[in-house]
């Protein structure tokens, strides 16, 4: 569904200076996966997202999404792109949702910019997201959680193939950010649309099959959660609540350059969050990276 390759992103301050917001980025997603973007403010997630939505258009790369090359739209394919292919969601309500309409009526916005009305569908989408009963409420008497909630249904109005979530769960507490994350669960099981979520929320990444975490606009490592065997817990274990048997591992990604990010702290594991050299060996069928003042024979 999503292919970036060395994704670049650069935005003019003045005449004399320049950000690089994304610098080489690299990330592949499947079609009906499900997954989550992690990273700290700065690092080029948020400048991802609007790449992905067709909101801001990269400086040099490549991204090609459900076979289309984003690069090579016009402004007007770009405008059929936003409105038939993807999906968003924002973590700010108000800009989710139009406060004087009732929720059926937000639902039915973007197919009456398509050139269509669907009360039905519209209907059908709440009753997805388990709001049909609240159809008929405007903005004020929705909770957090239930304006949400119609701002999943809203994304999903025009059939798009690709879900955007920004920050979906920052605004609401731990249980209904749970119930959100069962929304998007269920819609990625019975639809089979991709979900791209960006997120800070650690706990909602731990429910999550498969995070990617962006650092200085690339990304450095993805978290993939894995399973084990029952054997491998003892009955002790359980008596002790500790009878979770999934967790997370997490790898360093290597980009079309063959290039790593190191994780910080490591490098000050071993005196070297100053220096800018490293000694690579090759012992054992493993790379090791060695702090060349330490590197005594």
């Amino acid at each position: 569904m999503i292919s970036c390759e060395n994704l670049m992103k650069i935005y003019k301050i003045d005449e004399d200076h320049e950000v690089m917001a994304l610098q080489g980025l690299d990330l592949q997603v499947d079609d009906g996966e499900m997954m989550a973007i992690i990273g700290n403010s700065g690092s080029g997630k948020s400048t991802l997202l609007n790449m992905l939505g067709g909101l801001d258009r990269p400086t040099a790369g490549k991204l090609i999404i459900n076979g289309v090359d984003l690069l090579k739209l016009s402004d007007k394919d770009l405008i059929t792109y936003k409105r038939d292919t993807v999906g968003f969601i924002w973590q700010n309500n108000a800009r989710n949702l139009i406060p004087y309409l009732t929720a059926v009526e937000n639902v039915e916005l973007p197919m009456l910019l398509k050139g269509r009305t669907k009360r039905e569908r519209a209907i059908q989408l709440l009753e997805m997201v388990g709001l049909k009963h609240r159809m008929n409420s405007k903005l004020s008497m929705l909770s957090g959680g239930e304006q949400q909630r119609v701002a999943i249904a809203i994304s999903l109005a025009n059939e798009p193939k690709l879900i955007l979530a920004d920050e979906p769960t920052g605004s609401v507490d731990t249980k209904t950010a749970d119930m959100i994350l069962e929304v998007f669960r269920d819609l990625n099981q019975k639809l089979g649309v991709t979900i791209v979520i960006v997120t800070h929320d650690l706990e909602l990444t731990k429910k999550m099959d498969r995070i990617v975490a962006i650092r200085d606009g690339k990304t450095s490592s993805e978290i993939i959660k894995r399973s084990y065997p029952e054997a491998t817990f003892n009955q002790e274990d359980v008596s002790n609540g500790n009878n979770n048997q999934e967790t997370h591992d997490e790898y360093a990604v290597l980009d079309s350059a063959g290039r790593v990010q190191v994780p910080r702290e490591y490098l000050t594991s071993i005196g070297m969050e100053k220096s800018n050299r490293v000694k690579i060996t090759l012992e054992s069928g493993r790379i090791v990276l060695v702090n060349p003042k330490n590197d005594i024979k």
